[in-house]
């Protein structure tokens, strides 16, 4: 079931930084997928600096939701340059 939890928190991440960056999108099906990564990144992110989640649905979704528009402004970069 955890599996299918990280998919959906991700897909919502992709969401919620496809609705906080605008013109940084990649279409409903991209941000789905930007919003998975970006958990990953997310999480990967928030390992490094040291941060800890309590493992709520809430914390784990600000995480991922913050990985999602640092993934999407990072591809929004090299969107830009084409």
């Amino acid at each position: 079931m955890g599996l299918v939890w990280s998919l959906v928190i991700g897909a919502l991440a992709g969401f919620l930084a496809g609705a906080f960056m605008k013109g940084k999108s990649f279409g409903v099906l991209g941000n789905l997928v930007i919003g998975i990564l970006g958990g990953a990144l997310g999480g990967w992110l928030a390992e490094r600096l040291g941060w800890t989640s309590d493992g709520s649905l809430v914390a784990q979704l600000a995480i991922a939701t913050a990985g999602a528009v640092v993934l999407l402004f990072v591809l929004g970069l090299f969107k830009k340059g084409k």
